[in-house]
């Protein structure tokens, strides 16, 4: 194994603890809040079927930015499934045989990575065009849209400009998951992207990204609206009325 190889071999298995550790922890830390009060959002269903189709609705549709600003909804639905599509074209890298639904997926997520990275355009450039989100704009958000259009530049560069070779980065992205190791392609561009990717991969767990899981532990979102018929009570809370 080369020096090249065995780098990013670690670097992938480091970076893959982090994000599966980090985020499993603050999943943890997240359903661990106490919600002591009853706030949904309003309208907010009254029964528990009707929360999961409106986080269904939030999920899949992003229905209060629809509600709240259109173009920043565009933008973001645009990124959001561009990316979903990127990475289920990804899919084939770790797969032998692969299954039939991500061969179809492929040409549709070769020509997501522009929706992708226009959409990432169109939501950095509300951070400077729009003076209230300027306002609150941080270095870190800044850096992280950079990461992001980084990432979906490089894949781009490989698929329509640059190509690498693909069957020998197969060899080594499976090679990973059965922990027996080929050669990585010493393509410039290629170890760009991937060195991009790790760094995502670790930095997630502490970002704003950690809003995709954490839209599910959102107490405006997640709780029935029903104070009258059931009182609220914190677990920690009824837990102080039993002593």
């Amino acid at each position: 194994m080369s020096a090249l190889t065995g780098f990013y071999t670690i670097l992938f298995y480091f970076a893959t603890f982090i994000l599966v550790a980090g985020v499993a922890y603050r999943i943890y830390e997240y359903s661990r809040t106490p919600a002591p009060l009853k706030i949904p959002t309003t309208p907010a269903p009254t029964t528990q079927s009707g929360v999961v189709v409106r986080m269904a609705r939030e999920v899949v549709l992003f229905e209060s930015l629809f509600k709240s600003n259109k173009w920043i909804w565009v933008f973001g639905w645009m990124f959001h499934v561009g990316l979903l599509l990127v990475l289920l074209r990804h899919v084939r890298y770790f797969q032998e045989p692969v299954w039939f639904w991500v061969n179809i997926v492929q040409p549709f997520g070769m020509y997501a990575s522009f929706a992708m990275v226009i959409g990432l355009a169109g939501l950095w450039a509300r951070r400077f065009l729009v003076d209230r989100v300027r306002y609150i704009s941080t270095p870190s958000d800044h850096l992280m849209l950079a990461l992001l259009i980084a990432i979906g530049l490089s894949g781009m560069m490989m698929t329509f400009v640059a190509h690498t070779d693909i069957i020998a980065l197969k060899a080594f992205a499976l090679g990973l998951v059965v922990f027996d190791w080929h050669p990585l392609p010493a393509d410039p561009v290629l170890l760009v992207h991937l060195g991009l990717v790790a760094l995502l991969m670790i930095i997630f767990p502490v970002s704003k990204l950690l809003h995709a899981p954490g839209i599910f532990f959102s107490p405006t979102r997640n709780q029935v609206d029903n104070p009258r018929e059931r009182r609220h009570v914190a677990p920690w809370a009824a837990a102080l009325d039993k002593d």
